[in-house]
């Protein structure tokens, strides 16, 4: 994913959040909308922060400048795809953080840092596949 404002928007950087297998249903969905890669890349740059505000901002035909409702509908669930996908990445860091405390430190005293119980110290270093995940978010500059 391009995380400058002018890079690149074709389909497999605008969803380098997405597995590459995923890509190719998600991309015709778009296409068969209308949806450009560059609307999907401009709605996960401001977080669907534009699609938040012409939603809520009063106007009946509010989803027509965006390409209609279904355009708004999958653009929308681009932008959850990508803090979905944001969500497990800082879980998997969390989890490494977390299981090195442990080494250091018993799990009541890692507990009462995070704010957490002891239990949940466990579920949070719990081992599992830290996955693909993108490097920077989109509105991040390099």
């Amino acid at each position: 994913m391009s995380s400058q404002p002018g890079g690149d928007s074709d389909w497999d950087t605008v969803l380098a959040h997405r597995t590459p297998d995923s890509r190719p249903p998600v991309r015709e969905r778009f296409e068969a909308a209308g949806v450009t890669p560059e609307q999907v890349r401009a709605a996960l740059a401001d977080g669907g922060d534009g699609l938040f505000a012409a939603a809520t901002g009063g106007a009946a035909d509010w989803a027509k400048a965006l390409g209609g409702h279904l355009a708004v509908a999958l653009i929308a669930a681009e932008v959850s795809a990508l803090t979905a996908h944001l969500t497990s990445r800082a879980s998997a860091v969390r989890a490494l953080a977390v299981e090195a405390l442990l080494d250091d430190f018993s799990a009541v005293t890692v507990a009462g840092r995070l704010g957490v119980s002891r239990q949940k110290v466990y579920d949070i270093a719990r081992p599992s596949p830290t996955g693909s995940f993108i490097d920077h978010a989109p509105w991040r500059p390099l």
